[in-house]
């Protein structure tokens, strides 16, 4: 397979990469010789991975981004442009998480999630495809989960919910893009050694967690599966091949397999 996009001098932004699985895949397209943006709402945090970049011999340049902003993702194109004259890659990975019952989680948490995790990258989209369309060439990195594949989070359900539409979109995106020279890939984490609790909320009685047992790998594994995924411009990332396995247990049976993930959780 051929690349969309070549990383040598390519011009790459991230959402969320202050931390955790953006910070990763920061440090990996900057060691490829890309030109990083690292975009965080935290712009501390945001400065600090372009300083650790930096301090590498790598380009980054550090940015405040609010993923509910439409101006914010405008102001980060227009420093792009200003800068670099293009961007190449655009990495969409921001999320927020509610946990508890599903009867528990107000309203509130559902339209928080909507907004963040999938109108984030509706945002992204809007400001980032027509400068990749318009160019014929680049690649797009959708973060969206375990979640949103296999049917194990009932107890993180807004989250559950917006990575399984993350995935759909994404899917039908590279439908899209693809004949117009543009990849996408889907990056659906399990496990993953991360600063997401700090962020996590709970509602109601505490529920004990239903994923599957998968192997938990530290970021920077999965800074570079993302990486090799634009450079063999593959679809689906997964960060433990069991996931596989799972999932061909549940399209070869899905009624079996939804009774038997609802048994196993009794």
């Amino acid at each position: 397979m051929t690349a969309f996009v070549d990383l040598v001098d390519s011009v790459a932004v991230i959402t969320g990469a202050g931390s955790g699985i953006g910070r990763a895949v920061a440090h990996s397209l900057a060691r490829k010789k890309s030109h990083v943006v690292v975009t965080d709402v935290d712009e501390e945090r945001a400065d600090a991975v372009a300083g650790e970049i930096r301090a590498e011999e790598g380009d980054a340049v550090a940015l405040r981004c609010d993923v509910s902003q439409l101006a914010d993702f405008e102001r980060v194109r227009d420093t792009c442009l200003d800068r670099f004259g293009r961007v190449d890659v655009v990495m969409n990975n921001v999320s927020v998480l509610a946990v508890g019952s599903p009867e528990a989680i107000p309203l509130e948490e559902w339209q928080r999630a909507l907004d963040i995790n999938l109108l984030g990258i509706v945002r992204s989209n809007q400001v980032f495809l027509p400068l990749l369309i318009e160019q014929q060439r680049g690649h797009v990195v959708n973060t969206a989960s375990t979640a949103g594949l296999l049917p194990y989070g009932y107890d993180r359900l807004p989250y559950t919910t917006t990575k399984h539409a993350i995935v759909g979109l994404s899917e039908s995106l590279a439908l899209y893009l693809r004949p117009q020279g543009i990849g996408v890939s889907c990056l659906c984490p399990a496990g993953v050694i991360t600063n997401i609790a700090e962020h996590i909320r709970y509602f109601g009685t505490a529920t004990s967690p239903r994923a599957p047992a998968l192997p938990v790998v530290e970021a920077s594994v999965v800074g570079d599966l993302v990486v090799d995924a634009i450079v063999e411009d593959r679809f689906l990332v997964l960060t433990t091949p069991e996931v596989r396995d799972e999932i061909a247990e549940r399209a070869q049976d899905i009624d079996g397999y939804v009774r038997s993930k609802s048994q196993s959780a009794e």
